[in-house]
């Protein structure tokens, strides 16, 4: 009985994910997206940040760094730059929902055609970024037909220019309110993959959980793990949408933000409903954008988000601005460069103990929470290789291997 028990729950529970988790998703209208796009926002978010904060003492003072940790505002806005420069961009989502509109139904297909051509040619010239995808309307009576034309012209004009899909493709779900959903976008996918010949589950897709019926079922039940097992193996992601699900919650606009109690609760529903099942999550958007004269105020806004967020264990979220990338990527390592040196030495001392005690460790699960820590660290640009091996890691510690296992190997 226990045999049986102890293997359905590997299934259903087989642990977080262990490849790269980009730390956002950055969103742009399908029919602006050209081949350099990642590399021109780029641009703009390094234009912004010597505009607006051209000295490590600036930016500290907008986003409020803390004094407590010298050096610290240097070495994150220097990392920033070299980010900027180097990968300005992790996630991209071309936009065919509210960042689109509704347009008509020819306009609609061209630049779906048009937009898989682009990418295409990201492909061939090698400026993707490491993840990619589209956002679709949702399968809504009104949208349904639409949103999988669109995903259809998309994929099929790609895999026709490009002879494969990118690397971390997905495609986004709006407005997931019933696992028929999920169900109806798998059965599309089966049926697209079979006819341009390409490997079945090819097609991931990520959820957006922007609806109250996203959380809860009607019966009370929690709808996610419904929502996540209607896509037989292909959601890799659920990505909450603040907005609307403020908007349907009856807040009104003026107090719907990221850190809301009704927010809160939201995602703790998606923690406590997908922890261990390799799921990742996103967090939402801030929607004050960094136009002038309000850059400083809605960056101090958006560093405040995303911090909140990653102190709540949402270790990815969505930005809607090139001038929101330095923000971004200030927040996640003055997160991670912060805390560093405490799991650093915490780690350090789990080996020292591990070699005494043996194999056998009883605080596994805290190890495992570090070891994360360090691989998130180091795929976000925050700290550098030789840094996270200052803990007694080794780099192929880094690589996929859980913390029991290298406990074991030791």
């Amino acid at each position: 009985m226990l045999s049986a028990a102890n293997q359905k729950l590997a299934r259903l529970y087989p642990g977080d994910a262990t490849s790269r988790q980009p730390v956002h998703t950055f969103i742009g209208a399908a029919d602006t997206f050209t081949r350099d796009s990642a590399q021109r926002a780029g641009q703009e978010a390094i234009a912004a940040l010597n505009t607006y904060a051209p000295t490590a003492q600036a930016l500290a003072k907008i986003v409020g760094l803390p004094a407590t940790f010298p050096g610290l505002a240097e070495t994150v806005r220097a990392r920033v730059i070299d980010k900027l420069e180097r990968e300005p961009v992790e996630d991209f989502r071309l936009d065919f929902e509210d960042g689109y509109g509704v347009r008509p139904d020819a306009e609609e297909d061209r630049h779906a055609e048009s937009a898989a051509l682009e990418v295409a040619a990201a492909m061939q010239a090698g400026t993707l970024p490491p993840f990619i995808g589209i956002r679709i309307k949702p399968l809504s009576p009104e949208m349904n037909a639409r949103s999988l034309r669109t995903f259809t012209i998309f994929v099929t004009t790609l895999i026709q220019a490009a002879k494969r899909l990118p690397d971390n493709f997905a495609v986004t779900l709006t407005k997931v309110m019933t696992p028929a959903h999920v169900t109806a976008f798998a059965r599309a996918c089966d049926a697209l993959e079979r006819k341009l010949k390409i490997a079945r589950n090819t097609i991931k897709a990520e959820v957006m959980i922007e609806t109250p019926q996203a959380i809860l079922a009607p019966d009370g039940s929690c709808a996610l793990p419904a929502l996540i097992k209607a896509g037989r193996g292909r959601v890799r992601g659920a990505h909450f949408g603040v907005y609307d699900y403020t908007a349907l919650m009856g807040i009104t606009a003026a107090w719907q933000h990221p850190q809301h109690d009704a927010c809160a609760f939201a995602r703790h529903m998606m923690q406590v409903s997908l922890a261990q099942t390799g799921v990742t999550l996103s967090d939402g958007s801030s929607n004050v954008l960094p136009i002038a004269p309000h850059v400083q105020t809605a960056w101090k806004q958006h560093f405040d988000d995303v911090t909140y967020s990653l102190v709540n264990g949402f270790y990815q979220g969505w930005d809607l601005h090139p001038a929101q990338l330095p923000t971004r990527y200030a927040a996640v390592y003055a997160f991670y460069l912060s805390a560093c040196p405490a799991a650093t030495l915490r780690l350090s001392n789990f080996f020292t103990k591990a070699a005494k005690a043996g194999a056998a460790f009883d605080d596994a699960a805290t190890g495992q929470a570090l070891l994360n820590f360090m691989k998130r660290a180091v795929t976000s640009g925050a700290i550098t290789i030789d840094e996270a091996l200052r803990s007694g890691l080794t780099e192929p510690d880094l690589d996929g291997r859980s913390f029991r296992d290298i406990l074991v190997a030791r």
